[in-house]
């Protein structure tokens, strides 16, 4: 049986080659699984004989690099496919394709690896367990940027994705790249070993700059967030472009050299890589920054890019941290007899051969710079770039897939293997190459350690100089390190920072010169330069925010300039308008059988309490006092007991006449004619001993709110006692709800007027207005507590008008010939009611 391919997808070739050379046919090999990976080659043709133009110094530098690496993936296949131990009987391919540095540019191999095992489409399925993609295994891309794009899609088919730069702390999340390894440390690793470097040196006072990508701003963000809990203080944070054609790039570099320079630091830690970094260096000495400490990390500190800046020795000391591997014996050895094969007509005839067996029409792509490489072009690169994190990327997979057949010493199994089988043995084993042990953490990762680099100058000559060594702690050796300084000895880096008027100094950690600069908070002012806080105001001033002194507050209250109590006093000359309108209309018409009906003269008195509601409102405006407080409890209560107090005799003679109607005769004398006054008075007499129990237990007060307004004091009645103001209010909810009780079930015949339902609504709508009224009004603390109560009385005012009062003035003016005793007659005749008092 066929055995599934396993591709460890190397990147190689941005465009197509029209004549593709001996060496570049040599990336793409079939086997029974297939090997590859994704290696970068820059954006740009680079013919590699003009070195004497600067500006493709960098070009040729990432071409170099992408070559080695993909020829480390070549010879890391051979040497398992003439392995007698490491899958025995299983010959390995790989096919390479470029990234260009571009994500669109790897999405295009990434997708194709994807696609079902001998087809070019992608299956849509809810289950991928026996989906069979082209690929078992991806091996790359190296830079982060690209691997958090390719990563989410390889993570979906489980497919095992080992990357042999990306050093991005995100994509240490297991649960979103479970697929995802890496065989070099975290971002996490190496901040902390620059971190135990600052603190070994007592440098607290530091400038950090990071390159705008992925790998900048999270080695950065992680940077920041420890080194608050170190004691070390970050006088400036900068980000610098990635893509120096952009318009702003210039400035924007020349920005971020004054701002350190304005700092007056002397350490600048810098994460960025090769291109960006060079730029910063370059503006740095050209802008005369003088000489810092810079502390960086294998991404520029290796490259002859930034080593070629010119007068790069006047920047001053360059630390940095490089990550420690081993050497790849016999690759050296290797790459020069591959080239020397290249020469050999046999060996591009089987490069040809080899190229035919390859769906050419699925992703043509060769290496468009390869058929101008000579071993001299990448022979001294080849002595500095790293290797071994491709060989072990290689080297992992194999293992696992030799895990995963159940493979012997002697030979593998032909069985069918799916990718998200050799998930477990990576996880689990350890394997090893060249005699050294190597495993993924539990975040994927191979942490092997640091080495501390010095950029040591001897004779004109740039020399990288081993000072230290960094696993789980730092080794250094001082003596080894000639700093900028005239006794060559390491220089400090004490905080210094002046604040400005309004701002104090905030301690950050335990070191008294390490601060920053805070504006003073609202109601707070500045006292002087060197304090650590800010002064609060009186309570009766305030200040704003960054202020060096405080100022008088101003009172608020509802005035009547305002537009709201404008508003509001327009509708309370009209609710008192309507009810000196209704009481005069039911004055002239008082002996009607509609207005006896109603309730005669005691319809009157409830006019008037109206009245007398709706005037009350001028109370809330205006600048309150405690006796404006105290009043103004006092006059809605008795107000609303006067309207409720003349409804009650009538609601109670409703009641007897509907629901007693053989008792009716005997007991409507007491609620009718004079005697119904009784209970008038009875009522008023009742709200007014409650009126005295509030004024005794605690009436309302005027109150200064200092916090709820920024400037200025609020000046409100506040509520002593809320068991006073529920006795006040409660006995008017009893008479209402009583009223309620009476009349709501009342059936009234066709041709008479139902004089119990003007009663129910009365009662209904005070209720809805007061419960809504007692939600907002706990929690109100500005002028709108006024408003609510202003719309509260005005509210239940215009509701007892409307639906009691109004109906019957629309009959009265409008419907004269339905006022007569037949209409308004009670069920159980009655003698008319007297204008009695």
């Amino acid at each position: 049986m066929l055995l599934p391919e396993l591709w460890l997808c190397l990147s190689f070739g941005c465009a197509a080659s029209l004549s593709p050379s001996c060496l570049s046919a040599q990336f793409r090999r079939p086997g029974d699984f297939i090997l590859g990976g994704l290696f970068p080659f820059g954006k740009d043709t680079v013919n590699l004989t003009a070195r004497s133009e600067p500006t493709l110094l960098l070009c040729e530098r990432l071409f170099r690099d992408g070559l080695i690496w993909a020829l480390g993936m070549r010879f890391a296949v051979d040497q398992i496919n003439n392995s007698s131990s490491l899958l025995p009987g299983i010959t390995l391919g790989y096919d390479m394709y470029d990234t260009c540095f571009e994500a669109l540019v790897a999405l295009q191999p990434s997708l194709l690896f994807l696609t079902r095992n001998g087809t070019t489409g992608i299956g849509v399925l809810c289950n991928y367990t026996e989906y069979q993609p082209r690929v078992t295994a991806v091996i790359g891309p190296h830079k982060s940027d690209l691997c958090l794009v390719t990563a989410k899609l390889f993570s979906s088919f489980l497919i095992p994705q080992v990357s042999y730069g990306a050093s991005s702390e995100t994509l240490s999340n297991t649960e979103l790249y479970p697929s995802f390894y890496r065989t070099v440390p975290s971002d996490k690793n190496l901040v902390e070993a620059v971190v135990l470097l600052l603190n070994h040196f007592g440098w607290n006072w530091i400038a950090t700059v990071g390159s705008d990508d992925e790998y900048g701003r999270g080695a950065q963000a992680l940077f920041l967030s420890m080194v608050g809990n170190d004691n070390i203080c970050i006088a400036f944070e900068g980000l610098i472009p990635t893509d120096l054609a952009e318009p702003g790039a210039k400035k924007q570099l020349e920005d971020t050299v004054r701002l350190i320079n304005s700092t007056e630091v002397n350490v600048v830690v810098l994460f960025a890589f090769n291109q960006p970094a060079q730029a910063l260096l370059e503006h740095s000495i050209r802008m005369g920054l003088g000489k810092k400490v810079w502390i960086g990390t294998e991404a520029w500190m290796l490259s002859d890019v930034a080593a070629s800046v010119p007068d790069i020795q006047s920047i001053g000391t360059v630390l940095g941290f490089v990550m420690r591997t081993g050497t790849v014996p016999g690759f050296q050895e290797y790459v020069a007899e591959l080239f020397s094969s290249v020469e050999r007509e046999e060996f591009c005839r089987e490069s040809r051969e080899l190229s035919r067996l390859m769906n050419a029409e699925v992703l043509d792509t060769h290496c468009q710079q390869c058929g101008h490489v000579t071993l001299g072009d990448i022979w001294p690169t080849l002595r500095v770039t790293t290797v071994q994190p491709v060989h072990v990327a290689v080297y992992g997979v194999a293992h696992a897939l030799h895990r995963a057949l159940g493979c012997t010493p002697k030979a593998c199994p032909k069985t069918s293997i799916r990718s998200w089988q050799l998930l477990h043995f990576m996880n689990t084993l350890p394997f090893e190459v060249n005699g050294q042990s190597f495993r993924f953490d539990q975040s994927h990762s191979t942490n092997t350690g640091y080495k501390l680099i010095f950029w040591a100058w001897r004779n004109g000559t740039l020399t990288y100089l081993p000072v230290g060594d960094y696993d789980q702690s730092l080794y250094i050796q001082k003596s080894q390190i000639q700093f900028h300084t005239a006794d060559q000895k390491e220089p400090t880096s004490e905080c210094f920072r002046r604040c400005q008027p309004g701002q104090f100094r905030r301690i950050k950690g335990f070191n008294l010169c390490c601060y920053d600069c805070t504006d003073c908070p609202e109601n707070t002012f500045w006292s002087s330069t060197d304090s650590t806080s800010c002064s609060p105001c009186p309570q009766h001033q305030w200040a704003p925010a960054r202020s060096t002194r405080c100022h008088d507050r101003g009172e608020r209250f509802l005035s009547w300039d305002e537009p709201q109590a404008v508003a509001l006093a327009t509708l309370m000359a009209l609710s008192a308008a309507l009810s000196c309108g209704t009481a005069l209309l039911f004055l002239k018409h008082l002996q009607s059988p509609l207005v006896q009906a109603a309730g005669g003269g005691r319809s009157l008195f409830a006019l008037l309490s109206l009245l007398l509601l709706s005037l009350s409102c001028c109370l809330y405006v205006g600048k309150p006092s405690d006796g404006l407080c105290a009043l103004q409890q006092l006059s809605c209560a008795l107000g609303l007991n006067g309207c409720f107090s003349a409804f009650v005799p009538k609601a109670l003679e409703i009641a007897l006449v509907t629901e007693f109607p053989r008792r009716a005769p005997g007991l409507l004398r007491w609620v009718t004619r004079g005697r119904a006054w009784l209970l008038v008075a009875a009522s008023l007499l009742a709200e007014g001993s409650l009126c005295l129990c509030h004024l005794r237990l605690g009436p309302d007060f005027l109150a200064a709110d200092y916090r709820s307004l920024p400037s200025e004091v609020l000046l409100v009645c506040g509520t002593k006692s809320w068991a006073a103001f529920a006795l006040l209010h409660g006995y008017n909810s009893c008479l209402a709800f009583s009223c309620f009780l009476c009349t709501f079930m009342v059936q009234t015949p066709g041709r008479r007027y139902n004089v119990a339902r003007g009663i129910t609504f009365a009662t209904l709508i005070y209720f809805v207005i007061w419960i809504f009224f007692l939600v907002v009004f706990a929690t109100l603390r500005t002028v709108l507590r006024a408003v609510a109560q202003i719309c509260l009385i005005l509210g239940t005012t215009l509701g007892i008008l409307g639906s009691y009062f109004i109906p019957k003035c629309y009959i009265i003016v409008f419907r004269p010939d339905l006022n007569t005793g037949d209409y308004f007659q009670n069920p159980i005749e009655e003698e008319p009611e007297e204008d009695s008092v």
